[in-house]
């Protein structure tokens, strides 16, 4: 008897090790992997890779090590609450995701039900941190700081000019486009032509028409690369000369080999690049030896990481709820894209958007670069 119950304690003990050191913190990447808007999702993925191996190769979170599933919403809000279930089913606790406003806001709430904190990288709708969520963070700015970025640029140096607001009916396009419009209006600018498209459109021509009636010299696009790139590519073909000027949803190279040499200077708001950043040096060249451009939200990805980890270290466990509050009470937090403190819906206290200038560079590639 006494040998058996020798026995089952060695059992207990031996599961109870084993569980021990299968510990670990489950954290699900979800974002358009495939897609139009896949490099967006390749950026969101490869940040938080980097991000899980270098903190896991220093030990991990709490004597836990971080593992990773992926969920591939291709941007659709349906697709994406599908991802966030699974994400439940899985036990997934932490979420760095999703890249569209429109996908974002739908997942929270499922995430907030089951106990998962979130923080997106690149959604900037203001609706996402504004519902008094526990559990919304970002990395990124919101629309409407960006929105009066762009309508601030617009008055001060394209006045005179006539305007022309296109969106692309999404949360986010439509929700930039209506704030940059704000700020114009505000100023005493009236566009002289609003618009919207529909997301995956290829033929722009009508819309085209429309403009040059309106003799249109800027186009202010809210939306995201490829549907700008095939509109101010489509606008030279047809002999309308105006300046784009869009938002950080064509902040990816993708968007010049679509609108080829017709995107050379167009203008563009989007956070100082991450990439100069002397805190990121490192973890660029990472990226880099691994033949991967760190472009755009990469880094905001890499940084969503980190402050989970930071906040769960500080809160000593890796609680979800906990790690929510500690993010929002223990901050700011050391990124590879600066300090990051946090108010109480979720949103960085750091204003956030410069404006940006596509052109050619030393190589004869055109990209972006900071207006100086």
């Amino acid at each position: 008897m006494k040998k058996h119950l020798l026995s089952g304690l060695a059992l207990v003990a031996g599961l109870a090790m084993a569980g021990t050191a299968q510990a670990e913190i489950k954290l699900g990447v979800a974002g358009p992997l495939t897609g139009a808007n896949a490099a967006f999702g390749a950026q969101l993925q490869k940040g938080a890779e980097q991000a899980i191996a270098d903190i896991n190769a220093a030990g991990g979170v709490n004597g836990e090590q971080i593992s990773l599933s992926l969920g591939d919403d291709v941007s659709d809000p349906k697709q994406g609450v599908s991802v966030a279930n699974k994400f439940v089913g899985d036990g997934v606790t932490w979420v760095v995701g999703h890249f569209n406003s429109g996908v974002s806001i739908p997942t929270s709430e499922v995430y907030a039900e089951n106990g998962i904190v979130q923080i997106t990288p690149a959604s900037t709708n203001p609706t996402y941190t504004e519902r008094g969520l526990w559990n919304t963070f970002r990395t990124c700015g919101r629309d409407d700081q960006q929105g009066a970025v762009a309508g601030k640029y617009i008055v001060d140096n394209l006045k005179g000019k006539a305007v022309a607001v296109i969106h692309d009916k999404t949360p986010y396009g439509q929700g930039l486009a209506d704030e940059t419009k704000k700020a114009m209006n505000a100023a005493g600018v009236t566009e002289a032509l609003y618009e919207g498209i529909n997301v995956g459109e290829k033929d722009f021509s009508a819309l085209i028409s429309k403009m040059k009636a309106a003799n249109v010299e800027v186009i202010y696009y809210g939306g995201l690369h490829t549907e700008a790139g095939l509109i101010v590519r489509q606008a030279a073909e047809q002999g309308l000369k105006a300046v784009l000027m869009s938002g950080d949803g064509i902040t990816s190279d993708e968007f010049a080999s679509i609108g080829g040499p017709a995107t050379e200077g167009t203008l563009m708001t989007f956070a100082p690049d991450p990439r100069r950043n002397p805190a990121a040096q490192e973890v660029v060249k990472k990226f880099r030896d691994a033949g991967f451009e760190p472009e755009a939200y990469t880094l905001y990805s890499y940084a969503a990481v980190q402050i989970l980890a930071q906040a769960a270290a500080k809160a000593g466990t890796n609680d979800a709820q906990k790690v929510a509050e500690t993010i929002k009470s223990g901050g700011p937090w050391s990124t590879v894209i600066g300090e990051i403190g946090y108010d109480e819906k979720g949103d960085i206290t750091r204003p956030d958007y410069v404006m940006y200038v596509w052109k050619a560079n030393a190589d004869g590639k055109i990209t972006y670069t900071e207006l100086e």
